[in-house]
Parts: C-alpha cells; sequence; structure tokens
C-alpha cells in the first residue's frame, strides 16, 4: 500500500471552515490549516479516499501537482504547456477543466479555462499529432486551476461532482437547502444526536436527512454513483473497497428526529428522499404548518429549520410568518435550543427573540445569518441565576468533536452482521441494497422547476431607515408638473418617415401652419 503522503485540499462553503477542519483531523489529516472556503492538510491516498467518503462539509477534494506564477493568460498558457502531461493524460483520455481566479490580471476565468486547455492540447500536438477531447461531463481526468493574484496552482478534482450531490436525493422541493450546508448547520449546533431534533417548515426533508446520517455516524458518500479519483491511472480498487465496505464507525440513535411542513407535496418528496437514504425507521413525518403546533413533540430537544426567506420560496405573509415562529417557540418549546437561518434582518427582528449565538454563513449568494435561541420558561434573571447566558458576542457554539464517542452504544445500522453487506463491485445496478432495506440503487435526480415564483424581496436586507430618514421627518414628494417630468418619459414613434400612414399626419400640419 502507498502510504506516501502529499498535500490535499478540501472546498466548502464560507463559514463552515471550521467544522471541515475538525472533521478533518477526526479522520487523521495532519497540518491542516483553514483559509478562505477551503481547508489544506496533508495526507496519504487513504485519507484522499476516506475524506471523500466521509466528510459532510466539503464541496470538493483536490490534489495539488502543479504550482507557478503568472500575470497574464498567456504567461498561464506558457507556464501549463511546460508540464510533462504525459504523466496523466494520453491522446485517448478525456479531461475538462475549470479554473476560478481572484486576481486583478485575469478578469475572465473563462479565457483562463481556455488557455489552459489550448496548453495541454498542443503539448500532445506537438509531441503525438494527436490530442485528448474535452468532456465537459464525466471526464476521465478532471483538473482545477486556482488563480489568486498572480499565484497558481493546478490540482487533480478527486471528487468529479460536487460532494453536495450526495446521491439520495430523488425529489427537491422549489427551494431546496444545498446538503453541505444543511451537514455544517448541524454540526455548528453541536448536535450529534444525544435527544430529539425537529424540523418544523423540513420542504424535502435535507436537514433531517443529514441529521440522521449525523446521528448514526453514517458517511454521506456511501450513496454516491462515483468518484472522480475512480478513473484515475493509480486508483486502488482494493484499497477503495475496503474503505466503502467498512462500516465500524457507525453507531446507534436511540432518539427521534420529526419533521413537518404545510405543503402535503413537499411532505410526498421528504418521504421518497428520507427512503431512498434507508433513515426511515429515525424520522417521523406529519403534514402540519408551524402556527398550528399545539405541543412540542418531546419535553426537550432542539429546533433547526430553514424558513422561507422572500428570495425563491414565497410566503402570502412573510413578516407574519416570523412572528408567528417567535410566537410558537414561546410558547410551545419551552426548553429547546432553537437555530434559525435566514437572510432578512426584519424578519428576525419579527421573532422577538434574544438571539445568544449569531453565525454569519453563505446559502448560494446570500449572506446569511444562523441564530441560536434558548428557550426558557420563567424569567430571564432566573435562567441568567441557574448559570446561563444570551450574550450577542457569543460568535460561536461549544461543539463536540464530530466523530468523538457518543453517550449511546454502537450498533449496526443494518439488519444482519456487517459481512452479509455485499462489496461494492458485487451490487447488480438497479438492486435494492439489502442493508438498507428501503434504498433502491441510487434513483434518478428530478429536474428542477422550469419557472420560479415572483419574489416580494429582490435586494438585499431591507431596514426601517430605508423608508423614514434618522430625524424622523417624512421624506420629499413630488407632486403634479414636477412629478411628471421627473417620472413620464414618451417613446418616439416606431415607424419610418416614409410610412404611408405618416402622410395624413403630415398634412394636417402643413394646414395649421
Amino acid at each position: 500500500m502507498n502510504t506516501e503522503k502529499f498535500e490535499i485540499v478540501a472546498k466548502t462553503f464560507q463559514g463552515l471552515e471550521d467544522v471541515l477542519a475538525e472533521e478533518i483531523r477526526q479522520l487523521g489529516g495532519e497540518n491542516v490549516e483553514t483559509g478562505r472556503r477551503m481547508v489544506s492538510f496533508q495526507g496519504d491516498k487513504t485519507l484522499l479516499y476516506k475524506a471523500n467518503l466521509a466528510c459532510r462539509t466539503a464541496l470538493r477534494i483536490l490534489k495539488p501537482i502543479y504550482k507557478f506564477e503568472a500575470a497574464n493568460p498567456d504567461e498561464v498558457y506558457e507556464k501549463m504547456k511546460a508540464f510533462p502531461w504525459e504523466t496523466l493524460l494520453s491522446p485517448e483520455t478525456t479531461f475538462s477543466i475549470d479554473s476560478v481566479t481572484y486576481s486583478d490580471s485575469f478578469k475572465h476565468s473563462k479565457f483562463v479555462t481556455y488557455r489552459a486547455k489550448d496548453a495541454i492540447a498542443d503539448y500532445f500536438m506537438e509531441k503525438n499529432g494527436k490530442r485528448p477531447s474535452v468532456r465537459l461531463n464525466g471526464a476521465e481526468v478532471v483538473l482545477n486551476l486556482h488563480i489568486a493574484q498572480m499565484s497558481c496552482t493546478l490540482s487533480l478534482d478527486s471528487s468529479g461532482e460536487s460532494l453536495h450531490k450526495r446521491g439520495y436525493r430523488v425529489g427537491q422541493t422549489e427551494a431546496p437547502i444545498n446538503e453541505v450546508l444543511a451537514a455544517g448547520m448541524i454540526l455548528k449546533t453541536g448536535w450529534h444526536g444525544e435527544k430529539d431534533l425537529i424540523d418544523p417548515m423540513c420542504g424535502s426533508g435535507t436537514i433531517l436527512i443529514e441529521a440522521a446520517l449525523i446521528a448514526t455516524n453514517t458517511y454521506p458518500g456511501i450513496f454516491r454513483k462515483s468518484f472522480a479519483f475512480e478513473r484515475w491511472k493509480d486508483f486502488d480498487e482494493e484499497l477503495f473497497e475496503t474503505l466503502y465496505n467498512d462500516d465500524s464507525h457507525e453507531r446507534e440513535f436511540t432518539h427521534r428526529i420529526y419533521g413537518s411542513d404545510i405543503s402535503p407535496r413537499a411532505i410526498d418528496i421528504a418521504t421518497q428522499n428520507i427512503k431512498s437514504a434507508g433513515v426511515s425507521k429515525y424520522i417521523d413525518l406529519k403534514i402540519m404548518p408551524f402556527q398550528r403546533y399545539e405541543s412540542a413533540p418531546s419535553p426537550e430537544g432542539i429546533l433547526i429549520t430553514n424558513p422561507p426567506y422572500g428570495e425563491r420560496l414565497t410566503s402570502s405573509d412573510l413578516l407574519g410568518l416570523y412572528e408567528s415562529i417567535g410566537n410558537r417557540l414561546k410558547h410551545v418549546f419551552k426548553g429547546y435550543e432553537a437555530w434559525i437561518i435566514s437572510y432578512h434582518k426584519e424578519c428576525f427582528d419579527r421573532i422577538g427573540l434574544k438571539p445568544s449565538a449569531r453565525i454569519e454563513l453563505m446559502n448560494g449568494a446570500l449572506e446569511c445569518e444562523f441564530r441560536k435561541y434558548e428557550i426558557f420558561d420563567g424569567r430571564y434573571k432566573e435562567f441568567k441565576g441557574e448559570g446561563h447566558n444570551l450574550d450577542k458576542r457569543y460568535d460561536a457554539p461549544h461543539r463536540r468533536a464530530s466523530h468523538s464517542p457518543a453517550p449511546y452504544n454502537r450498533r449496526k445500522s443494518y439488519e444482519g452482521h456487517r459481512d452479509e453487506r455485499p462489496r461494492r463491485d458485487e451490487r447488480p445496478r438497479g438492486e435494492e441494497r439489502p442493508w438498507r432495506e428501503e434504498k433502491p440503487w441510487r434513483g434518478k435526480r428530478s429536474e428542477r422547476p422550469a419557472s420560479r415564483p415572483s419574489t416580494p424581496f429582490k435586494g438585499k436586507s431591507f431596514e426601517r431607515r430605508d423608508r423614514f430618514n434618522p430625524e424622523g421627518e417624512k421624506p420629499h414628494r413630488l407632486h403634479g408638473d414636477e412629478a411628471f417630468r421627473k417620472f413620464v418619459t414618451f417613446k418616439q414613434p416606431s415607424i419610418k418617415p416614409n410610412d404611408e400612414t405618416t402622410k395624413p399626419h403630415q398634412e394636417e400640419t402643413d394646414k395649421k401652419d
């Protein structure tokens, strides 16, 4: 077995770097360092494979192979052409390349990609008279070129498709949360299955499924159809099969996970996804709007939810929804920790509770906040006297190591002895996986809806001061001719001067003259 160690880079969302770094440390990564949306570390081939299988908050696992300096795309071409490409490719190999640039000298990442592709093609044409083909999807070798100012790093992408595409999703609602973000949110709370969890606005069930995988310590990568490293020249199939079929890390989950949603369609989709992931026995679902909750499903637990922001998924009364969230938290979920992610400050304000933690997270292109609310019974003085505190300056909750021993006994998450679990290469496509009795073989992911509903909020977070100036004076309003001149414009008629329809108008003008 090759135990040579090399540099590895794991990409993630902004705000999840610390969680990913802890995951990698627990897997055995060395010299772990966090950066912007990435974590670098040292490891061998075993760790590279295992990181793809086990990391819940990684989007891609990269293996840097070539570093150089370049001031413009032409220099990138020359440096890329100087690399010994026959060590990775052949004229019969297919490849793809993706470029990411953070530099004043490189304005267009696609042009950099074209120049890098040309360098590889010209390298082989000059040597063999034949070049490898570019394939956007399913290429045998996937390359990643990262440019920060003049520093360029060429890496092999060991993941292929983004790791958020777990493989268990067979349907989705209009605005599903990203699987990596959902797992990161759960890990940020410090929850690993020690108590019940509820998502009262579960949508397609992503938070519920990721919670079940965390609680049972099931690797999220086991649902994937393939990884890019399986097509590398040095792929160790026996090593990967051993890692893939090892379930010694899985554990028993003795609590419950509850989900609900106002939409029957969302619950139907969540049911399918939960069944596809093989975690139905841990999750209870029901159709119910959050406003209808009269009692919590258990005396204590944790609530994690992703309510509508008004961007892609709308509500007829968005601010009223957040007001009702606060009302239900105060009157129904006493003794719970509640974690809510949202985008608009005014929505948070309507909850009417003081957060004990605020964590900045990126949900796609939206700069969101993930806020913690401790719901206690009685007065705040009594709550504080018991040693608790609500402090807005608290930036991150205490987290237990993601793979540390759980406060419950371990057991297998499938029926029967682990030796009955079939080898990955022995499973025919389309056959059900016997140790996850409900999981059909990797169902086809449904297509996204062609259209999106209109949204009430289009821009940044709005605040009341945008509508009223600080002095409390009413803004100046335009009336009459002043408003007419400012806001009304006229378009010229879109007709040709020699058109027959212009003649009567011209004659009338001549008569007036």
